[in-house]
């Protein structure tokens, strides 16, 4: 039999209709709450405070509406959260939906703990890891399914065999909670049930859900990546300052994501040392052994940046795609244009001298006229300090021998 919510979900704020079999002049409601990512402090005081106001006001019930990959706020500061859905008079409900939502990890183990759990078709609970709620407390979750919650999911076609409750939507969690009246109507000829109890919804307001949304790992991994890249490519470039102003709130936005996450300080390091190495060979304007070992150091950073929480292939691959485009063709190509208006017409540098910069076997960089210009040695191989004179051109690539006292 199909199920609707149709007629009943008012928003936050909005007129609520009084529900049908309720004592006049009373209404009865039931609160869904967008629960949505990892469990950090702005996530887990969100759902705090609705608690505490579901308990003043009476709800009938308070539904978290769960899509979650865990929990990065202290043990004891999750513990609590707990403690709170458990102690609630209000019943505290904890559905895994829509389809391929997950509930995982410790908010696997919040879901076991709710009054009651489930889980929608195509959702998934599971891979609760060992259990973080005190046994001696809250007892073995999931009952006779302990072990195998810890270690896989348990699907829809699954649910009540681990105690919860196999929802196909949302609709079908609500009227099947106790003291949810529910009303019968006909449509296209097939009767439907749907609640008499008015269903409103809340979510995070727009500041939290930003800085809850920074605070997520690929959102934070990139806002941090770029930020820097942009600065780096402020310091290459004869701008206004637009790259470098952006760069430095994204900076401060990624800083604040990685440091309410799980995230090592050492590797947040060898992230920024990458940069470092990127902007030696950028200044050469040919990608060398620099470049290649600043590639090696961002992908170590990269892959070691969080403790216990992965990024996605699709986040990482599109960060070393895009600093690949940008630091082996971009940024060469732009610092070449910088230091000279046009390819053409180098002649006049013939005869110069220089030093070089960057070891010439047979390719590196020298320096002629306090300009920095990628350079090709005729005859023996060059090191860093050699005097040299420039004896032709090649398109951008000036050709540069020895000069013997």
């Amino acid at each position: 039999m199909l199920l609707s919510l149709v007629g009943s979900m008012t928003p936050v704020g909005a007129a609520e209709p009084a529900a049908t079999n309720q004592p006049p002049g009373t209404t009865a409601v039931v609160e869904v709450v967008e629960v949505s990512g990892l469990f950090d402090s702005i996530l887990v005081d969100f759902v705090q405070s609705r608690i505490v106001a579901a308990n003043e006001r009476g709800l009938v019930a308070l539904v978290l509406r769960l899509n979650s990959g865990g929990s990065v706020v202290p043990t004891e500061e999750f513990v609590h959260l707990a403690r709170m859905i458990r102690d609630s008079a209000v019943p505290i409900a904890i559905w895994v939906g829509p389809a391929s939502a997950q509930g995982r990890g410790e908010s696997a183990q919040l879901v076991a703990l709710s009054q009651p759990g489930g889980v929608a078709s195509g959702a998934k609970v599971g891979k609760a890891g060992e259990q973080v709620l005190p046994r001696e407390e809250f007892g073995v979750l999931f009952g006779n399914d302990a072990n195998r919650a810890r270690d896989a999911f348990i699907r829809f076609d699954e649910a009540e065999a681990a105690g919860l409750v196999p929802a196909a939507t949302l609709g079908d969690f609500i009227i099947n909670l106790e003291g949810v009246a529910t009303r019968s109507t006909e449509v296209d000829g097939e009767i439907r049930r749907e609640p008499a109890t008015t269903v409103r919804f809340v979510q995070l307001p727009l500041h939290a859900e930003l800085l809850h949304t920074v605070a997520s790992p690929s959102v934070a991994y990139l806002l941090f990546v770029i930020g820097v890249g942009l600065i780096l490519f402020e310091l290459f470039t004869a701008g206004i300052g637009i790259a470098g102003v952006v760069g430095a709130v994204f900076v401060v936005l990624g800083c604040y994501g990685l440091a309410a996450l799980p995230a090592r300080g050492w590797a947040v390091a060898l992230l920024l040392v990458s940069f470092v190495l990127f902007g030696l060979d950028v200044q050469t304007g040919i990608p060398r052994r620099a470049t290649l070992s600043a590639i090696a150091v961002f992908l170590i950073g990269t892959f070691t940046l969080f403790d216990g929480v992965g990024l996605s292939w699709v986040t990482v691959t599109s960060a070393v795609v895009l600093l690949l485009l940008v630091y082996l063709r971009g940024m060469p190509a732009m610092v070449r244009t910088r230091f000279s208006a046009i390819d053409l017409g180098r002649e006049w540098l013939v005869g110069e001298h220089g030093t070089v910069t960057s070891d010439l076997n047979p390719l590196g960089a020298v320096a002629v006229r306090s300009a920095q210009w990628p350079a090709s040695v005729v005859g023996e191989p060059l090191q860093v300090g050699d005097r040299v004179q420039v004896v032709g051109t090649r398109r951008y690539v000036l050709e540069v021998s020895a000069v013997t006292d």
